[in-house]
């Protein structure tokens, strides 16, 4: 139980900046393992995003509530994920080989294809969010957040590890994960659903998962397999189209009241 938690601790220092205590065991070893608790980080990162948004909306306009939040989850991970987004777009965008590809989503500096994506993928989480009822809204984020990264993870289990050098430090986190590892993150994300009151809401995954098979087609033709950025582009547009289902269900009459 105890090393559980020191791998608990390791995926929380890995995917967010929130500091682990002083006392928590750094193993190599654990960092493989972490990504059990992805959407365990999720619930963390959502549940900062929901408390930041009910905080501010109690003094300032939604519009801004919602920005506030966002702003909150991008600080707590780091960009981790959008960052993973931006050079998927890049890479993608502007390689035409998998060697090329791999070199320009390596690369720190933001071009062209990251830039507009990150921005119109930013707009539309905005967008989608600023039009679901703000009673929906702390629970939604927070929702939003935990499946995405469980999307992410069945990505990480279905396709192989690419890239061959050995200082990418998201290597092993994303190059192998267990069944029962994945079977953890799927028994954490679906929690929050369940407070949707609503049996049929599980219906949003499918179309996440529709997301995921989508880009994955794209990692699988042009590299082969997933770097670290792959599965961070995956939780992101699984996010937004989890957010753009909700919005879907909610506007026509489905699920909610």
């Amino acid at each position: 139980m105890k090393k559980e938690l020191h791998i608990f601790l390791t995926a929380l220092t890995f995917f967010t900046r929130i500091p682990a205590p002083k006392w928590a065991i750094h193993d190599p070893s654990f960092l493989k393992k972490s990504t059990r608790y992805f959407s365990l980080i999720g619930i963390i990162v959502g549940s900062i995003g929901a408390l930041i948004f009910l905080g501010t909306n109690l003094l300032l306009p939604k519009e801004i509530s919602i920005l506030i939040s966002m702003v909150a989850t991008i600080y707590t991970t780091g960009a981790f994920h959008e960052d993973g987004f931006a050079d998927v777009c890049d890479g993608f965008g502007g390689g035409w080989t998998k060697e090329k590809i791999l070199f320009i989503m390596k690369d720190s500096r933001l071009g062209t294809y990251g830039t507009i994506g990150l921005l119109m993928l930013l707009a539309l989480k905005f967008s989608t969010l600023l039009h679901i009822k703000t009673s929906l809204l702390p629970l939604i984020i927070l929702t939003g957040h935990s499946t995405s990264r469980f999307i992410a993870t069945t990505l990480i289990y279905t396709h192989p590890y690419v890239r061959d050098t050995n200082d990418s430090k998201a290597k092993p986190a994303a190059k192998q994960m267990s069944f029962i590892s994945l079977a953890i993150n799927a028994i954490i994300a679906v929690i929050p659903l369940f407070f949707l009151q609503n049996p049929f809401i599980f219906i949003v995954l499918v179309p996440m998962y529709i997301s995921k098979m989508f880009l994955a087609s794209k990692f699988k033709k042009w590299i082969g397999g997933q770097t670290g950025d792959c599965a961070g582009a995956v939780q992101q547009l699984s996010e937004v189209v989890f957010y753009i289902t909700i919005l879907i269900f909610y506007t026509h009459g489905y699920l909610f009241n």
